[in-house]
């Protein structure tokens, strides 16, 4: 089955966009092919770290990304 390739997009992809693709990534990851980016990447939020950790989710070998290194590259 070809996954469906989902991107969330967000300023920094310090939060909202890491939280959604994390989320996505466990419940329905069998369906899609999940990524997050941002348009001026800034490094994850400490504390968007810490609160997804507090409820069980590992954010720490996440990394904030540009959206230039899918263009072109991947389709969605």
């Amino acid at each position: 089955m070809k996954k469906t390739k989902a991107i969330f997009l967000c300023t920094k992809n310090s939060a909202r966009s890491q939280i959604a693709e994390t989320f996505l990534r466990k419940y329905a990851g069998d369906h899609f092919e999940v990524y997050s980016a941002g348009f001026e990447p800034k490094g994850i939020n400490p504390l968007t770290i810490k609160m997804m950790e507090e409820i069980g989710y590992d954010l720490s070998n996440h990394t904030s990304k540009e959206l230039k290194q899918y263009l072109g590259k991947i389709h969605f």
